[in-house]
């Protein structure tokens, strides 16, 4: 049975086989969060080359600055006020709930969308496909 592209993405599974996990752990939880080196599945090595990663903090920043305007205007949207306190009460406690939700789909987005010559191969998505 082929997973669709958008299921594979939000469960963070492999971007060739989408059947194995990406994460070696969930997202909430008290353990720091761990990033299989290879597919479990099909073996396919998540950093491509050394550094790989760093546009992935990009990515992360700029899912944060849209979360920070999205709720600073939510924010005088509801409230009217003009109290900084508020504003950063309210703009640091979203941002630290939300850091493994943007560590995570950082490096999915990365993977699965912006990376050339990373695409969906049947063949390792088969159940008995063997890794090299």
């Amino acid at each position: 049975m082929e997973v669709s592209p958008a299921y594979a993405a939000l469960h963070a599974k492999c971007p060739k086989c989408r059947n194995g996990n990406m994460f070696a752990n969930s997202m909430y939880g008290f353990s720091s969060q761990k990033m299989n080196v290879a597919c479990p599945h099909c073996g396919f090595r998540f950093e491509i080359e050394p550094g790989y990663f760093y546009v992935a903090m990009l990515l992360s920043y700029c899912f944060n600055v849209a979360e920070m305007v999205t709720l600073a205007v939510g924010t005088y949207t509801l409230t009217g006020s003009h109290n900084p306190w508020l504003y950063c009460a309210i703009l640091l406690g979203v941002a630290f709930i939300l850091s493994p939700f943007n560590f995570r789909y950082s490096r999915v987005v990365l993977l699965f969308w912006l990376t050339p010559g990373v695409h969906y191969d049947p063949d390792k998505a088969r159940d008995d496909y063997k890794k090299m």
